[in-house]
Formats: C-alpha cells, structure tokens, sequence
C-alpha cells in the first residue's frame, strides 16, 4: 500500500471540479471563462511566445484568452518529453494522451509565458497536474519561462505535498482572481 497522496487529492480535486462544472450551463461557463480572461490580460502584456493547452472535459478553457493572444503554441508530446509548436486549431490531431495537440511539422518555439492546466494548486504556487510529469519536465527545461496556471475556484488548495521534481507555478488565474504566488513563497 502506498503513503502516497497524491492519487486521493486527484481523484478528490477531479470531483471537486467535475460537480462544479456540472452545475454551470454553458451560458454561464462560457461567461466565467470570458471573466478570466478579462482578468488575466494585464499580466499577458510584454510576452510574445505564448504557449497555450486545448482544455478537456471540464478543465477551465483557455479559448477566449487564445483569442485575444493571436498566434500561440499548444504542446506536442513526445515520448517523456513536452515541446510546444504554433499551430491554429483545425490543425490540431488526437495526441498520445487523448488530447488534441499539433503535427510534428508546426514550428517549434521556447514560450516565454506558458499557460498551465492543472487538478489543484495552493496560492503558493503548487501545482498538483495529471500524475505524467510533462509539465514539471517541461518547466525544468524552460527556465525563466513565466508560468500562469488556469482553475476554477474550487480547484485551489489549502496545502499540497510537493516533491523535489515540482515546478512551482509563477501565477494562478480563476474567474475571480489573479495571484501572485511567487509572493506567497
């Protein structure tokens, strides 16, 4: 058996968000994602290699901050490793996981703001993601990259266990707030 925790706090925080977004029509989702996106516009200015993710099942979409950002990347996953392409949407085909991502062929960049999904973060900017460590792996190689992590409201944790290969998150956006996290730390 395993001490580990962090399979409950997924399977918890999937819950959380799954019956959150199950109460919302798609009237009001689509208003809450228009909300983070007004809301996190400020802290997009300045930044020119924008890396984006296409959102599954009840994940927060980034679509309406896509809209405003013009060309951006997706990431393309490779094996172990996350690299990210630009590529418009139509181009995008199933990937490894089950999530769209873009051809091989899409020019490859190295963002300097990468937007993050996530299962759950703390304001400090621990991040707790799928299980698969493409994002931490990612992040490693990326340094300097400035990192915003998009959630519902009921995505944010009181506290999460980190281990040594976590990559902390720079901001955490909801329809709500914007956070600083780097300050929490």
């Amino acid at each position: 058996m395993s001490d580990d925790p962090k399979p409950a706090l997924r399977r918890l925080f999937r819950e959380r968000r799954q019956q959150f977004v199950g109460r919302l029509c798609v009237k009001d989702r689509r208003a809450a994602e228009r909300a983070l996106a007004t809301l996190i516009a400020p802290a997009l200015a300045g930044f020119h290699a924008i890396a984006s993710y296409a959102a599954v099942g009840d994940e927060i979409d980034p679509a309406a901050i896509e809209a405003t950002i013009g060309p951006h990347a997706f990431p393309r996953i490779t094996g172990k490793q996350m690299k990210f392409h630009v590529c418009e949407w139509s181009q995008m085909a199933r990937g490894p996981l089950g999530i769209p991502q873009p051809p091989a062929t899409a020019p490859q960049i190295t963002p300097d703001l990468l937007l993050v999904p996530l299962l759950a973060v703390t304001l400090a900017g621990v991040r707790l993601g799928q299980g698969g460590g493409y994002y931490d792996r990612a992040l490693a190689a990326l340094p300097g990259v400035r990192t915003i992590g998009l959630a519902w409201d009921v995505q944010i944790a009181d506290a999460l266990p980190v281990e040594a290969w976590d990559q902390p998150i720079d901001f955490v956006a909801t329809p709500t707030r914007l956070v600083d996290c780097r300050r929490q730390r």
